[in-house]
């Protein structure tokens, strides 16, 4: 048989082209001017931050709602009153002078601030906030006593909203107290009584509650321990409900079998 050149390089290079796709021209050429093959191109295109899409970060200055008070309050509306009125009295108390140079204007000012503020203390922001609430009762015989009522205690509250009603209740006092320490020094006796007015307000709605809290607290741990035994005895009154049964079909079946 003849050997024809021309036939089997014709059937190599018809494989080849079967075999080699057209991603791979480049390759080839190479491959045959004896150069290795260049490794495949990848293209990165660089995007700026603004494209790339915004990363939220955690810092100063967050918006973020796990961060925010008043998010995670169940009343942020009684919550907001609660410091707001506080605040006011206190800011008042200190910047009067600035605005103003009327005594009895600054003092009719920071007295309605104080009573707004132990109105609201009492009425709404404890039984919100903590479920607390207190009154002074008088009976029909003239006996005057105190009424101290709570929350049920399988209904808890917010612990944002309790964490900074005890804030409030003990912060502010305080200040006042720094405020009245300051008067004295700076022998501004002027502006004394109201200061005094303002401890007494004060004074008065966080004894008042801290009473009831501890009350409520003794409450709370009487009604842990009756839920605790009520389970016990449950799951006791059970075991024996068990016993018994199998005591008696036990009986019954010897003295039928």
């Amino acid at each position: 048989m003849a050997y024809n050149p021309h036939s089997s390089s014709t059937n190599l290079l018809g494989t080849l082209d079967g075999q080699i796709t057209a991603d791979d021209e480049s390759a080839a050429e190479e491959g045959r001017a004896g150069r290795p093959p260049a490794p495949p191109s990848s293209s990165t295109h660089l995007q700026p931050p603004s494209a790339r899409g915004s990363v939220p970060v955690q810092g100063v200055g967050s918006t973020d709602g796990e961060g925010n008070i008043f998010t995670q309050s169940a009343h942020p509306v009684a919550l907001f009153f609660l410091f707001f009125f506080r605040c006011a009295a206190i800011a008042t108390y200190l910047l009067c002078g600035f605005f103003s140079s009327s005594y009895v204007f600054s003092t009719v000012l920071v007295v309605v601030l104080l009573s707004l503020d132990f109105w609201t203390v009492r009425n709404v922001s404890g039984r919100v906030l903590v479920g607390l609430r207190f009154w002074n009762q008088v009976d029909d015989d003239g006996t005057s006593f105190w009424v101290f009522e709570s929350r049920s205690p399988s209904q808890p509250s917010n612990a944002v909203d309790s964490k900074m009603f005890w804030i409030a209740m003990y912060a502010f006092p305080g200040a006042w107290i720094l405020l009245l320490f300051v008067g004295i020094l700076k022998f501004n006796l002027s502006f004394l009584p109201i200061v005094m007015l303002a401890l007494v307000f004060n004074v008065t709605n966080t004894v008042g509650y801290t009473y009831g809290a501890l009350r409520d607290r003794d409450a709370k741990r009487r009604w842990a321990t009756g839920m605790a035994a009520h389970g016990m005895l449950g799951q006791m009154g059970g075991i024996g409900g068990s016993v018994v049964s199998g005591i008696a079909s036990s009986a019954f079946g010897r003295f039928f079998g």
